[in-house]
Order: structure tokens, then sequence, then C-alpha cells
């Protein structure tokens, strides 16, 4: 029988992180305080994140210490399994090799509690006693749900309202952790009253959502705010996953030729990625890294670099990103966690040096790729890990007869997304491909900063 699941030994989980930010060749510019255009210090952002976690979002250090205590929950799920999809290249007719780092067996399904346990953790640690939050598709909801349980936490979650009407049971899941979930934008802050004065019918966004925790957070002394992606510190918990998948592929003495991840606001995508950047940049390997975000919300491939507000409501520092400008609000396609306007300064930055290849695929076809997976493989793909899928098929297919190493991070399981496949499989969903002209109106408003 072909070996198809490569498991890592107990004793030789990752006890650190890597940090990419002081191996980027162009630097990370710094955030801005859109007050005064000057960079943002620890300080002005005190309020809503704990000092352990600011200290890792401007660190210059590139291995940080996972606390033991972050161990011992991650020891529930991780290791994660490697697995060579032996059935989905004989169903190609490709002589590449499909690997997948697969993320769905953690408790919320996905990713995400690898930098929820973690920041539940820093949080409780400075005597913090309630975290809110916003959700796209419920997953990073979800995650924090399961960390603030394990840490004794409360938890407050924004859910971007169309995913919140789409995804029920991705509030029963976070309801069976203890969480508090509306659907975004509420009545429960000025903000989202605000946005519904203005438009009763909205769907949401994560833009708008981020800004309702953020209020949140900021108007009550226990609570502190957590943020599931594009943040330097979360991009940073996610490296176990690229970290442990290189020490699999050298059990099977293999190595990728091309590493692959959906994007949303990045995390998962350098979690799978950044571990294998160093040995391209010092020269000792060839590796492609390619970054796949929906044509719907295509920052990386159409937005522009520049300084913007990571929410609606300008609360944030200004960051330097791909952005498709803080008013954007995305059509409701149902891959939810890729619908967010900007892209985490990290990746941002890797793409501008050419490290990252961004690339573009459309709703239709993502679900195809899914469903291919699902009956080769056996697993329900999230739709946000249909993207990486359809990605890496495509790489596979390019030229069937070259032997190549694909690796890609299935960030997670779609066990509460078959409302989705049901709308695909009723010819119920559509492909959108945004105007430019939406895109130009999005970026009118950027922020004025001079660099």
């Amino acid at each position: 029988m072909k070996k198809k699941k490569i498991i890592l030994p107990d004793d030789e989980m990752v006890r650190q992180w890597y940090n990419v930010a002081p191996d980027i060749p162009g630097g990370l510019t710094p955030p801005l305080d859109p007050a005064t255009g000057q960079p943002a210090g620890p300080e002005k952002m005190t309020p809503i994140f704990p000092m352990g976690l600011l200290e890792q979002e401007m660190s210059a250090e590139r291995w940080i210490d996972i606390p033991e205590e972050v161990l011992e929950v991650y020891s529930l799920w991780r290791p994660t399994p490697l697995v060579r999809a032996f059935q989905l290249e004989e169903a190609l007719g490709t002589k590449a090799k499909i690997y997948y780092k697969y993320e769905g067996v953690s408790p919320a399904g996905s990713h995400k509690p690898n930098s929820a346990v973690a920041q539940a953790y820093y949080n409780k640690r400075e005597g913090v006693t309630r975290l809110a939050t916003e959700t796209g598709a419920g997953q990073w909801g979800s995650a924090l749900s399961f960390a603030t349980q394990k840490f004794g936490l409360a938890c407050k979650v924004y859910m971007v309202r169309v995913s919140f009407e789409q995804k029920p049971y991705r509030k029963s899941m976070m309801n069976t952790y203890g969480a508090e979930i509306v659907a975004s934008p509420s009545n429960d802050t000025a903000f989202g009253r605000s946005v519904l004065a203005k438009d009763p019918d909205t769907p949401g966004s994560l833009g708008i959502a981020i800004s309702e925790a953020l209020e949140d957070a900021a108007s009550r002394e226990d609570t502190k705010y957590a943020l599931g992606s594009v943040l330097n510190h979360v991009l940073l918990h996610q490296t176990v996953i690229g970290l442990e998948a290189k020490k699999q592929l050298a059990m099977v003495d293999d190595y990728p030729d091309v590493v692959i991840g959906c994007c949303g606001g990045g995390s998962n995508f350098a979690g799978v990625a950044t571990p294998f950047m160093p040995d391209r940049l010092e020269g000792k390997k060839n590796v492609r890294f390619v970054g796949v975000e929906p044509a719907s919300c295509p920052s990386l491939t159409r937005g522009k670099l520049a300084y913007d507000f990571g929410d609606v409501a300008k609360m944030t520092p200004l960051l330097q990103m791909y952005t498709l400008g803080h008013d954007f609000i995305p059509p409701g396609i149902h891959a939810g966690g890729l619908r967010y306007h900007g892209m985490a300064p990290i990746v941002s930055a890797l793409v501008r040096d050419g490290i990252i290849e961004p690339m573009a695929v459309h709703q239709l076809e993502c679900f195809e790729a899914g469903v291919l997976f699902a009956r080769t493989e056996g697993i329900i793909p999230a739709p946000e890990s249909c993207h990486a899928i359809r990605a890496a098929i495509i790489e596979a297919t390019r030229d069937k007869n070259e032997p190549k190493t694909i690796l890609f991070n299935l960030s997670g399981h779609g066990m509460l997304d078959l409302a989705s496949y049901d709308l695909y499989f009723a010819g119920e969903l559509h492909n959108y491909e945004y105007p430019a002209e939406a895109i130009a109106e999005a970026t009118k408003n950027l922020p004025k900063v001079d660099e």
C-alpha cells in the first residue's frame, strides 16, 4: 500500500514560531498613526491588544518560543497530518506529486485555532477577561470561541451578516463553546447602528465587523480585541503549519517546487509558505509561492499597494498593504473568509518583492475543484480551501508530464458549508469579477500619506 499520510511524532511538535519579517528583502514599512502620519508605537495599540502580542507584532527576532500553556492546547490536534493526494493525481493524469497539509482536524475544523489559542493565552496572562472579534465565514469566530473557553475568557463575535445568514451551524458551534454572536452590522455598537441607518439591507463586510469589534473593545476596561488574520503576530502563530510540513516532507525525502495557499487576509497562506522562504532567499532551493484569491475580491491582483485602514470606521492604524479600499463591500460569495478588502502587510511586501505570485480564480471553478477533491481524496473542503485546490490543479496540469512536487494548505473542512455545495449543485452560484470602475470607486478614498 502506498504511504499516503505522513504523521509527525508527538515528541517532534514545533516549539517555536518563525518570524519572516526580518527576512523580507525590501523590509516592512511601519504602521502609521492616522492623526500624525508618523509610525505608530505600541502605546497606540495597548488599549486593544495585550503587550505580549504587540511585542510579537513588532519583533525583529526570527524565532519566538511557543509557551508551554499554548503547546498543551495545541497537542489536542497538532501535529496535523501531511497527506499525499494519490487519487487526485491519478484523476488528473499528472506526474506531479501533490501533498496537502490538513488543518481541518482542529476542534474548530480549520487552521484558525493556531492563533486563537495563542491570543487567548496572552490576553489571559495580562488579566483580560473578555475578547471581542469579528468573523467572516465563522471559522475565526469558532476558533476564538474555543480558545477563550480553554482559558476562561468571555467572547463576543460580530459575524458578517451575509455569513450569519448563510452559515447557521457556525453560530451553533460558537454558542456551544460559550460565545455571544450577533450579525454585523448590529445594533450593539454606535458604528453598526450608523451603517444600518444608511443601508438596512447591507450584507456587511469584514471591515464593518472589525469596526464594531474595535468599538466594543475600546469601550470596556475588561475587553481586548482579537484579529484572525492580517497582522504580523497572527501570521507568526500560523507558521506551525509550514514548519511541521518541512519536517514531514523530509521524512519522505521530498521538498516542494511550489507552495500554495488561499489568501483572504493572508494568515493560512503565510503559515504554510513562509517557513520555506529562507531556503529560497538563501539560494538553497528554487521554490515558488502562489497565493490564490477570489476574482470577486482581488486585493493582490487588482488592488493598490498603499497605506489604508483595516476597517470601515477608520479606527485602526494605517497599514501598507494591497487594498481595494476600506470602503469596499464585496459580493456575497461563499468563501466568506476571503472577503476582505486588504492583504496582510507581510504578504503584500513579499508580493511587492516578487517572492509571492498572486493568482485570482472564480467561484465556480473552485467549487468544481472542491467536488473533485472530495470524490478522490474523501474530504469535503471549505470553500476557501477550494481556491488552493484549484491552484494546485492548475499547477499539476500545466504540463502533465512534468514531474514536480506541489504542497498546498487544506486550511479547513467544509462540513459546516454544505449549504454552499447545495447551491452549487442547484446551479445557483455564479462567477463574479469585480468591475474596474467599482474598484476605482472603492480606492478613491485611500488616506493621503507622504511616503
